[in-house]
């Protein structure tokens, strides 16, 4: 078990959102979480990505209880453990694809956070690794606005994925995607799975996405059903 969430809430002034919610994840797992617009979905993802901080209750990842952790702590193991995929990619414009996904491996190295003691070229030669990896090899050097929208998010799991963590959570990772290059992308999360081992956390409104998982939890008023 690499997850662990036990009774979970959070609400936003008068609005309870999360309602003494609890489930568990599994090491390898891809894991998809669906509902309704507003049933709490991207909270939740939020709280496991411990970016947000519930109102009660507990979350262990990886054993560790992070919202016991005091913020130097916390923003460390988040490095370390975590990788986030977002439907908007967030990359920097002023950036090349290899630069942005070498970023978290950089910013860990200079706080700290990091594992691994790596030397930039080490950096810069995973996060080229990786990048041919999604099929990205030969755009290391372009830009964002010279690669299309499948091959921005393709570099956003390759950034997602440079510390190697133990779990990437992604919300809405092919919203903005056409059908084909939406495909493609989920191919690759499962082929990432089994060739690195990551427990995957999905939030999505698709539903072949949802299906392919080896579990779906659906979200309704704050708790699953």
């Amino acid at each position: 078990m690499i997850i662990l969430c036990d009774k979970i809430t959070k609400a936003f002034g008068t609005q309870e959102v999360l309602k003494g919610l609890s489930f568990k994840a599994y090491e390898g797992e891809v894991l998809s979480i669906v509902g309704a617009s507003g049933a709490g979905k991207t909270t939740l993802l939020q709280i496991l990505g411990t970016i947000l901080t519930p109102d009660s209750g507990k979350v262990l990842i990886d054993g560790v209880d992070v919202f016991s952790l005091d913020p130097k702590s916390l923003a460390s193991f988040r490095n370390r453990k975590i990788g986030f995929v977002f439907q908007f990619h967030h990359l920097l414009p002023e950036f090349t694809a290899v630069e942005n996904v070498m970023l978290p491996a950089l910013i860990g190295r200079y706080e700290g956070a990091s594992d691994e003691k790596l030397t930039d070229r080490q950096i810069r030669k995973k996060a080229e690794d990786l990048l041919a990896e999604l099929g990205l090899k030969g755009k290391e050097n372009s830009r964002p606005s010279e690669l299309s929208g499948g091959e921005q998010q393709r570099v956003a799991i390759a950034r997602a994925m440079i510390n190697s963590p133990k779990i990437i959570f992604a919300d809405e990772p092919s919203g903005n995607l056409d059908s084909r290059t939406k495909q493609e992308l989920h191919d690759l999360f499962f082929k990432m799975r089994d060739s690195h081992g990551q427990t995957i956390v999905i939030v999505t409104h698709d539903e072949s996405l949802a299906k392919r998982c080896d579990r779906c939890l659906t979200l309704k008023d704050g708790v699953f059903v």
